[in-house]
This record gives C-alpha cells, structure tokens and sequence, in this order.
C-alpha cells in the first residue's frame, strides 16, 4: 500500500468542499471561525496536515462520511450496495469453534469482532454467532478482503435460510448444540 501524501489528502478535501459549492470563507463563516480560511486553504494545498479530530470535524460541517475525506487509491475496495440484501432479520451463523482455530489474520481480526459482540450482547454461549450480513459486508470492506472470503471463512450458513418443509428451525438446532 502506498503512503497517503498530503497533497492527496489536500486535493480530496478541496474536491468534497467544492462539490459542496463552498467557498473557503464560507467554511470558515458556517463553522463560526473553527477553520479559518487560511489554515484550510493550507491544508488543501498539503501545506499543512490535518489531524484526526479536525477531520472528523470537518466532515460533520461537510456532512459526509470521514472516509471520503480520503484520497481514494489502489488499495481501496469498492463495496457492492447494489447487491441485495434480503430480509432485514437475514445474516450469518459464524461457527466460533472453528472460527477460533484458524491461524490466519482475517480469521484473528473477524474473532475479536466476533468477541467484542458477544460481550455486547452478553452472549456466552461459545459455538455460535449470528451477525447481520451488513456486518459481514463492512468488515469485508475493512479487512480488504472479499466478502465470499470471509464466508468461506467461519460463516457456517445463513442464518435464516428458507426452510425445508418439516425441517426443525435453525433457533431450535443451534439450543440443541
């Protein structure tokens, strides 16, 4: 991965501030003198870096999302909204047992944000985890991988799958583990 320069970062927040149809002085006026006209001119000409919290502060006077304050580059995974999504309850089992002796850095990095949940949701039950197929598809995005990948992975079906006719419901399989 190539290292962001600050020009590119400069380019990308005049691009988003002129789509916006702002003027520097307008920035600087709607933010009540937060960013002053010069310092952001500054930063957009890569004179000057900006800091994590000025950009996250920046993009809420943008009203866009922080990421898309940042050069887009090679590295950069599109993710495919277009692909449908199904029912709203509609996710996947992450079988946690396996998940748990796989050696690989996207298994390692979906476990922890498989245990983090588990402790929001007080659930402890140790073999399975249904997350929402949103979820999956964010993580996929931030690991830089492909979502099938991380299917493939630990995910060991849907979690509401169309039942078979006289089939036992997944809820009353997953209490029997």
């Amino acid at each position: 991965m190539e290292p962001v320069d600050g020009r590119h970062v400069g380019e990308r927040l005049r691009a988003i501030r002129r789509q916006k149809g702002l003027s520097l002085h307008d920035v600087e006026a709607r933010s009540d003198q937060e960013f002053k006209a010069s310092v952001l001119g500054a930063y957009e000409r890569g004179e000057r870096a900006i800091s994590v919290p000025r950009l996250l502060r920046l993009a809420e006077l943008y009203r866009v999302p922080p990421d898309q304050l940042l050069p887009k580059g090679a590295h950069d995974l599109e993710i495919d909204l277009t692909e449908p999504i199904g029912l709203a309850g509609d996710g996947f089992t992450i079988d946690l047992v396996r998940l748990h002796e796989l050696h690989e850095p996207d298994a390692e990095a979906l476990g922890r944000y498989a245990a983090r949940v588990q402790v929001q949701r007080q659930d402890f039950n140790g073999r399975f985890l249904t997350i929402r197929r949103d979820d999956l598809r964010v993580l996929a995005a931030v690991l830089g991988t492909l979502l099938s990948r991380l299917r493939t992975l630990a995910c060991t079906r849907r979690a509401n799958p169309r039942p078979k006719p006289g089939a036992p419901s997944m809820r009353a399989r997953d209490r029997s583990v």
